[in-house]
């Protein structure tokens, strides 16, 4: 996979959105942080605009973004908001510049379809929080991010489940969102899970609908043959009048129960307060015992 260069003091961060709109009053705490590390934030021309629930229409978001993946002096774009949106423009995208010269996406949640795409270009990207709720989430949030953007050393500890399967394995770490991903399922945004170590968190939905993605994800292919699992935050799920029977978490254990691999439930990453950073297309090395589990990156 290929890496961007990590960060320096007084590199340039591009803002925008490419869902959801945002304001500029709502960035200060995000513009704030850049500022505390050294680097200067640049607001896309995306913020601010509105149409309807998204950040302008698809070409501006587009245009928006498209301008900060060409522009050199621009380091990394992290992305303001997620809501619904990104998929709508990633067709509108010439990434051929990107391609020579790559740079850090920042996101989570719907920019699952921007990590998804460019995975598929062998280049890695940043699953992390959006730059709305910075305050609100912990300090672990907001260190994980900036050690991975200056090259920082990162290893993660979290808690056991008994829903784990133990094991060690080590493999390329993919994923995001689960919705998003099961969206994309037959596009050419689909990742391709073979032989890699899969993350999923999801937010908001009822108990059937993780069990249909689950199991569409399982129907293509997608669960069989993975190096490991690893479950972050399955958050505010819903229910039914006659309830479905199983957690969010049991439905997941439930579909992938035949496979062998080592699974990992607990992960502080999602749509919950501990929302730790994550390098997707970085090989890593999942250990999960009994006791707990270990999740570091492996030596380029």
């Amino acid at each position: 996979m290929n890496l961007p260069d990590y960060l320096s003091k007084n590199d340039k961060v591009a803002i925008i959105a490419t869902a959801r709109k945002a304001n500029k009053e709502d960035l200060k705490p995000a513009i704030e942080l850049l500022n505390k590390w050294g680097l200067q934030a640049v607001i896309g021309s995306s913020i601010g605009l509105k149409e309807h629930q998204f950040a302008g229409s698809d070409e501006q978001r587009a245009q928006d973004f498209q301008q900060q993946l060409n522009d050199p002096e621009i380091k990394a774009i992290w992305c303001a908001k997620g809501g619904y949106g990104t998929v709508r423009i990633l067709d509108r995208i010439d990434f051929s510049v990107f391609k020579k010269n790559p740079k850090w996406v920042i996101g989570y949640s719907d920019v699952t379809a921007l990590h998804s795409h460019i995975n598929n270009f062998e280049i890695t990207s940043l699953h992390a929080q959006m730059c709305l709720g910075v305050a609100t989430k912990s300090e672990a949030s907001r260190e994980t991010l900036r050690k991975i953007l200056f090259g920082e050393e990162l290893d993660y500890q979290f808690p056991s489940s008994k829903l784990n399967k133990t094991g060690t394995v080590e493999g390329e770490l993919v994923g995001g969102n689960l919705s998003v991903l099961y969206s994309l399922c037959g596009s050419n945004s689909a990742i391709n899970t073979e032989g890699k170590i899969l993350f999923l968190e999801d937010l908001d939905e009822y108990l059937y609908h993780i069990d249909r993605m689950m199991q569409n994800l399982k129907r293509n292919g997608m669960l069989e043959h993975l190096a490991g699992l690893v479950i972050g935050g399955m958050s505010d799920m819903n229910d039914n009048t006659i309830p479905f029977g199983k957690t969010a978490e049991e439905i997941i254990a439930e579909t992938v129960a035949e496979y062998d691999y080592p699974i990992a439930f607990n992960f502080p990453a999602g749509h919950i307060e501990d929302n730790q950073a994550l390098i997707f297309g970085r090989n890593i090395k999942l250990k999960v015992t009994d006791r707990g589990s270990k999740l570091n990156y492996l030596k380029d």
